[in-house]
Parts: structure tokens; C-alpha cells; sequence
């Protein structure tokens, strides 16, 4: 039964993040959280245990992405690279950073982050564009900055790479093409940063490897990626308008679960 409600709850969060254009992991790691609570898996590193676990499902969804954006040869690997430098290094932070935050801090700065991107959906905020890329120095440090806060939130970092390329005036085709290339990075390095920062909690389940849950990893990555095409056609029959006001307000009642009635 464990294995068949992640494989529900994977067909769900692969659905909403076809649906909504987003990456899995604003939708993962609020239903880990609940869904955990739900099986009587509690306590102080439940959070750090979504998070962790959201990072490694990213791994395997990231890869569809990146095979489908290269095939269209739409991906600047040199920019994705120079990105990627800093992200290895800012993702393993990030885990770094989250296990020394307790539950209850972590929980509300993802509840703080859930805001943010509401915010963003419901008024359509993004960068003016600049004009030209900054140096590789600084985009290797931006890549960084994305990383560690990318491996603080358990997502695959396109709700901050985008924002990030489009300010530097990069199309927004090549914006998106290059945040699905970095997704991997983030996804590898911040999960790998959850299992090593977390081997050393013995109140974890016998079923976790570090902060990493692997029934919850097997399931939802199994069925996050077909759902995720089901949830793309979708996406194409409803208005756009209304799936971002409609995802907006999830995220909204998201924050405010964990920003004011934290597990």
C-alpha cells in the first residue's frame, strides 16, 4: 500500500506540474510533507526528508526534459556549463545549509518561498531585460546563488534560473532550454547533499537513506514522468490564465500551512 500511494501521489504531482508549466518540486515536496504526516512519519526532519526526497525525483524527470530541449538544439551547453559550475558547489551548501535549520525554520521558509512564486504567477513579474550576459565569473556565482537555494527548497531551480537568463535578455526559449540543463546538476548534487547530511540521524525510517526516502522516490518517479505528459496535454485544452491563478492560489494555501500550522 506505501508503494501504490506514492505511485498516486506521483501520477498527481506529474500531472500538476504538466499542467502548470512548473518544475515538481513546488508541487513534491508540500505533498511529501502531508503525505508523510499521513503514513505517521513525523517528527523534527520530516521537512528535510521532502526535500531531500523532491531533489531526487528531479533527477530522473530532469532527464526527459534535457533529451527534449536538446533533440530541438535548443540548449547553450557553454552557458549551462558555466551555470553548472557554480551549482555543483551551492547545491551541496544548500543541503548543508537546510540541515542545520530545524524543522520547524525549514518548513516556513518554504512556506516564505511558496509566496514568492504566487506572487509572481499572479502578477506576472519578471526581470527587465539588461541587455547582455555578465562575465563567467558571475555566472558561474550566479550559479551558486541558484544552487544553494535551489537545494534549500528541494526544486530543480527553473523558477530562479529562468527569472535570472530572461534579466540578461536571453530569449526565453534558450532561458528555459538552459534552466532544464542545470535541473540535473541541482538535482544530483543537492540529493546526494540530503543523503550524506542525513546518514547520521538514527530517528530516520529504515526505509530512508539519509534524508532521502526510497519508497517515496521509487513511486513518484515511476509515475511522475508519463503523468507529467497527461497533465501537458491538459495544459493545451484550458486557458493559461486560469491555471496560473489556479496554481498561484495552491501555493498560496501551501505558504500559509506551513508559514502558520507547520507539521
Amino acid at each position: 500500500m506505501t508503494w501504490l500511494m506514492y505511485m498516486v501521489l506521483g501520477a498527481f504531482a506529474g500531472t500538476l506540474a504538466g499542467l502548470f508549466g512548473v518544475g515538481g518540486g513546488l508541487i513534491i515536496v508540500p505533498v511529501l510533507i502531508f503525505s508523510f504526516n499521513l503514513q505517521g512519519i513525523g517528527g523534527e526532519l520530516v521537512a528535510h526528508m521532502a526535500v531531500g526526497t523532491s531533489l531526487a525525483t528531479i533527477m530522473f524527470t530532469s532527464l526527459s526534459a534535457i533529451h527534449t530541449h536538446h533533440q530541438r538544439r535548443a540548449i547553450d551547453w557553454k552557458l549551462a556549463a558555466m551555470l553548472s559550475a557554480g551549482i555543483v558547489i551551492g547545491a551541496w551548501l544548500g543541503g548543508y545549509t537546510a540541515d542545520n535549520m530545524s524543522g520547524l525554520q525549514l518548513q516556513r521558509v518554504i512556506g516564505l518561498f511558496a509566496w514568492l512564486m504566487a506572487a509572481q504567477m499572479l502578477f506576472n513579474l519578471m526581470p527587465s531585460g539588461s541587455g547582455k550576459l555578465p562575465g563567467k565569473p558571475v555566472q558561474v556565482a550566479m550559479g551558486g546563488v541558484i544552487g544553494w537555494a535551489s537545494g534549500i527548497f528541494g526544486i530543480g531551480g527553473g523558477s530562479l534560473t529562468v527569472p535570472f537568463l530572461s534579466w540578461c535578455s536571453v530569449p526565453m526559449q534558450r532561458a528555459v532550454a538552459v534552466s532544464s540543463a542545470c535541473g540535473f546538476p541541482i538535482a544530483l548534487v543537492g540529493a546526494l547533499s540530503y543523503v550524506v547530511h542525513g546518514l547520521d540521524h538514527d530517528s530516520l525510517p529504515s526505509e530512508a537513506w539519509g534524508y532521502v526516502y526510497l519508497p517515496a522516490l521509487i513511486g513518484i518517479s515511476v509515475a511522475s514522468m508519463p503523468f507529467a505528459r497527461v497533465g501537458a496535454i491538459l495544459a493545451h485544452k484550458l486557458s493559461a490564465v486560469m491555471l496560473k491563478r489556479g496554481f498561484a492560489v495552491f501555493l498560496l494555501l501551501v505558504g500559509a500551512k506551513f508559514l502558520f500550522f507547520p507539521a
